[in-house]
C-alpha cells in the first residue's frame, strides 16, 4: 500500500496524482566551443529521447555543411540563429525521460554576457551541468558558471570534464581539473560536486561507460541524474499558498461558493488547518480543498487547488495564505541579491515595481550597496548602477509590506522580480537576504 508520504515523493509537478518516475529539472552550463550542445544531443541521441524524424533533420543539415556523420549538437541547438552560427544564444528547454525519471533540462548559453540566461535557466534547477574542455581546464567562465550555481543555491552540480579523447584519456588531466574546481566550488558553498570524464563527440561516459578510461569506475553522466537523490520533503518547509484567482460561480448548484484558486509554493496544506491570510492579518480554517475537482484532505507543493475557508474573509489575487504557527515577518524594505537581466541599467532612485509570487507592489531603489565581480568574487562597493549580467546587492523601498521568506529557506517564495513600471519589462531577478562573500 502506498502512503500519502511515498505518493508525495512521487507525485509529478503538475498534481495528477502519484507517478511512478520521478522529475529532475537540471541545467548546463558551459564555456563556448566546450561541446555542450554535443552533450546534451549525445544523451537525447543515446537515451533513445529523439524522434526519427528529429534525427532525419540533423542528419540532413550536417550533410549540408559536409559533415560525414550527424551533429548531435544540432538537436538542441534549434534556432536559425543559432545553427548558422554554431553557437547557442538562448535557453532552450528541452523534455525527455527514461524509465527512472522524468527531466526537464535548461540548455543555457556560454558566453559571459549571457550570464543572465544561465541565471534564468538554473534558478528553478535542481543540478546543473558544467563542462569543461579537458584542454583548457578550469577557466573564467568555469568560475562565473559555479559562483552562480552556488548563489542559486542549485543543490548538486556535476563537472563534466569534455573531450578526454583529444588528451589521450589520461587520467592525470581528469585529477587536476577536477581538483581545482571542486575545491573552488566548495568554498563557494556547493554542497555536493560529482566529477565525470566524458567525450560527448564519442558517447565516452554519457550514456554508456567508455571502454577508453578503465580507471574511472563512478556513473556516467545519464546514471548520475537518474539517481540523484532529490529533495522531496515537502513537509520541511512551511506552507505558503499565492492566491491567483477567486472563484465565485454563483450558479444555482453552488450560490455560495467562494474558492481561492492558486499553486501552492512551498509546504503542505490540510483541510481543517488554521491559516493566516496576508497582509490583512485575518484568520480563518481551511474547510475544503479542491484538487482538479476533487475534494481531498491534504495538498502540498507544487500541486494548483483550490482552498476553501470557514469564514467569509475578503481576498484578492497577490495575497498570501500561511499556516498561523508560522506566519513570515513583513516589510517594506527589502535587501536582496539581484542579478541584473534587462539591457537597460538599474540605478539608485530608479522606480520599479516589484512582483512577488502573484503580487506586485511599487517600489524604489535605495540603495546599491556593492557589485560582485565574478572573477575573483570581489565586491566593488556603491557601484551606483548595475548593468546587464551584473550580480549586486540592492536596498528596495516597496509602498506595502511584503511577507517574503529569505531565499536560502525558500527558493520560490523567497525570489521576486523588479519590473520597469514604464514598458513591463523584467529589470533584475532578486533573491531576498541572499549575501554572496567568498568563504
Amino acid at each position: 500500500m502506498t502512503t500519502s508520504t511515498d505518493q508525495m515523493e512521487h507525485s509529478s509537478d503538475s498534481g495528477l496524482g502519484p507517478r511512478t518516475t520521478t522529475l529532475l529539472r537540471f541545467a548546463t552550463a558551459g564555456s563556448v566551443d566546450d561541446g555542450k550542445s554535443t552533450l546534451v544531443g549525445r544523451l537525447l541521441h543515446d537515451s533513445k529521447s529523439v524522434l526519427a524524424d528529429q534525427l532525419e533533420a540533423v542528419e540532413h543539415a550536417s550533410r549540408s555543411r559536409g559533415q560525414d556523420a550527424p551533429d548531435l549538437a544540432l538537436l538542441t541547438d534549434g534556432l536559425r540563429a543559432e545553427r548558422e552560427q554554431g553557437i547557442t544564444i538562448d535557453v532552450a528547454y528541452r523534455y525527455f525521460a527514461t524509465p527512472r525519471r522524468r527531466f526537464i533540462l535548461a540548455d543555457t548559453p556560454g558566453h559571459v554576457q549571457y550570464t543572465r540566461n544561465m541565471v534564468t535557466g538554473a534558478s528553478t534547477a535542481e543540478l546543473a551541468v558544467v563542462l569543461v574542455d579537458a584542454r583548457n581546464g578550469v577557466v573564467e567562465q568555469t568560475r562565473r558558471h559555479a559562483a552562480v550555481a552556488a548563489l542559486l543555491r542549485v543543490p548538486h552540480v556535476v563537472l563534466a570534464v569534455n573531450k578526454m579523447d583529444l588528451v589521450d584519456y589520461q587520467e592525470s588531466v581528469f585529477a587536476a581539473i577536477a581538483e581545482e574546481f571542486t575545491t573552488y566550488a566548495s568554498e563557494l558553498g556547493v554542497p555536493e560536486i560529482t566529477a565525470i570524464p566524458i567525450s560527448a563527440l564519442l558517447g565516452d561516459n554519457v550514456v554508456d561507460p567508455s571502454t577508453s578510461m578503465d580507471w574511472y569506475a563512478g556513473p556516467t553522466v545519464l546514471e548520475h541524474l537518474e539517481t540523484v537523490e532529490i529533495s522531496h520533503d515537502v513537509a520541511g518547509h512551511h506552507a505558503r499558498f499565492p492566491v491567483q484567482y477567486v472563484i465565485r460561480p454563483q450558479t444555482s448548484e453552488h450560490p455560495d461558493y467562494r474558492g481561492y484558486a492558486g499553486q501552492i509554493a512551498a509546504g503542505v496544506l490540510r483541510a481543517g488547518q488554521e491559516v493566516t491570510v496576508l497582509p490583512s492579518g485575518r484568520t480563518s480554517t481551511i474547510t475544503g480543498i479542491d484538487l482538479l475537482g476533487t475534494r481531498v484532505e491534504t495538498a502540498w507543493a507544487p500541486q494548483s487547488v483550490t482552498l476553501l475557508l470557514a469564514d467569509d474573509i475578503d481576498i484578492s489575487r497577490g495575497e498570501l495564505i500561511v499556516p498561523s504557527d508560522a506566519v513570515p515577518g513583513s516589510s517594506q524594505d527589502v535587501e536582496a541579491t539581484v542579478c541584473h537581466v534587462a539591457d537597460t541599467p538599474l540605478t539608485v532612485g530608479q522606480r520599479v515595481l516589484l512582483k512577488h509570487t502573484t503580487r506586485t507592489v511599487k517600489a524604489i531603489v535605495k540603495e546599491i550597496p556593492s557589485r560582485l565581480t565574478l572573477d575573483d568574487l570581489s565586491q566593488h562597493p556603491n557601484p551606483g548602477r548595475l548593468v546587464a549580467n551584473d550580480i549586486g546587492r540592492v536596498k528596495v523601498r516597496t509602498a506595502e509590506p511584503l511577507a517574503l521568506d529569505s531565499y536560502a529557506d525558500s527558493r520560490r517564495t523567497g525570489s521576486f522580480l523588479l519590473i520597469d513600471p514604464a514598458d513591463g519589462t523584467t529589470l533584475a531577478a532578486g533573491m531576498a537576504g541572499e549575501s554572496f562573500v567568498k568563504a
